[in-house]
C-alpha cells in the first residue's frame, strides 16, 4: 500500500484480519460490542444515536460511517442524528472549559494535593469576567443544545453522559448524571449509555487498527 489517502471506506474491510492475528481478543470484543448494542432498557435506535455522538468525540471516521448507517436503519431521522452530534460538540467543548477550573487553580498556585473536587467547579463562573463574551456565547450554545427537541432531555442527558465518559471529564460526568436522573433516567439506562461509550472508545482503537495494518504493510 502506497497512497496519499490515509482513510478510505475500503480500508475498513481489513478489520477481519485481526480475527487471524489475535483471534481470541478480536472475537471477545465482537461479542462485547454486539451485547452492548442490543435493545435492553435503551432501544437500539437510542444506542446508535449515543454511538454516533461518541464516534464524533473519538474522531473515528469508520465508526461514524457504521453507526450513522445503523441509526438510519433503526429509523432515526437526519434531524435526530444532527441533535446527537450537537450534544457531542457541546460536551467536547464543555469538557475543555470545565477543565479550565484546574488551570485557574494551577495559575493561582493553590496548595492542594487534590486535583479534582466538586467545589472546584464553582470557579467556572470566573471565566465570565476573564473572557466574558466567549464564555456567555458558549453557555448560550450549551443551553440551546440541551433543550428538548426531537430528542428529549433524558435522551440528550444520556448522550452527554456517554460523551463525558469518552472525554474523561469528571465534572461533566457529575453534572450530566444528575441531569439524567432528574430527567427520570434509571440507573440501568445510565449504565447502558456508559457501556456504549466503552464499546465505542475501544472500537475506535480497533477500527484505526486497519490504518496500522496499512502502515505495517507499506513497502514504499
Amino acid at each position: 500500500m502506497s497512497e496519499e489517502s490515509l482513510y478510505k471506506q475500503s480500508y475498513f474491510e481489513r478489520l477481519k484480519e485481526f480475527e487471524t492475528l489475535v483471534p481470541d481478543a478480536f472475537n471477545e470484543f465482537g461479542r462485547f460490542d454486539k451485547k452492548t448494542m442490543e435493545t435492553n432498557t435503551l432501544t437500539h435506535k437510542e444506542k446508535e444515536l449515543i454511538a454516533i455522538a461518541v464516534a464524533h468525540t473519538t474522531g473515528c471516521p469508520y465508526c461514524i460511517d457504521v453507526h450513522t448507517k445503523g441509526a438510519k436503519k433503526a429509523e432515526a431521522s437526519k434531524e435526530e442524528v444532527a441533535e446527537a452530534i450537537m450534544v457531542a460538540v457541546a460536551l467536547k467543548a464543555g469538557s475543555a472549559l470545565a477543565h479550565g477550573v484546574n488551570a485557574l487553580n494551577a495559575y493561582d498556585q493553590q496548595k492542594d494535593d487534590e486535583l479534582y473536587k466538586t467545589a472546584y467547579f464553582n470557579r467556572l463562573k470566573e471565566f465570565s469576567q476573564l473572557n466574558g463574551k466567549a464564555f456567555e456565547a458558549f453557555i448560550d450554545f450549551d443551553n440551546e443544545t440541551m433543550k428538548p427537541g426531537l430528542l428529549g432531555i433524558k435522551e440528550k442527558e444520556l448522550i452527554a453522559i456517554a460523551v463525558a465518559h469518552t472525554t474523561g471529564c469528571p465534572y461533566c460526568i457529575n453534572v450530566h448524571t444528575k441531569g439524567a436522573k432528574k430527567a427520570e433516567a434509571s440507573k440501568e439506562e445510565v449504565a447502558e449509555a456508559i457501556m456504549v461509550a466503552a464499546s465505542l472508545k475501544a472500537g475506535s482503537a480497533l477500527a484505526h487498527g486497519v490504518n496500522a495494518l496499512n502502515a505495517f504493510d507499506d513497502l514504499s
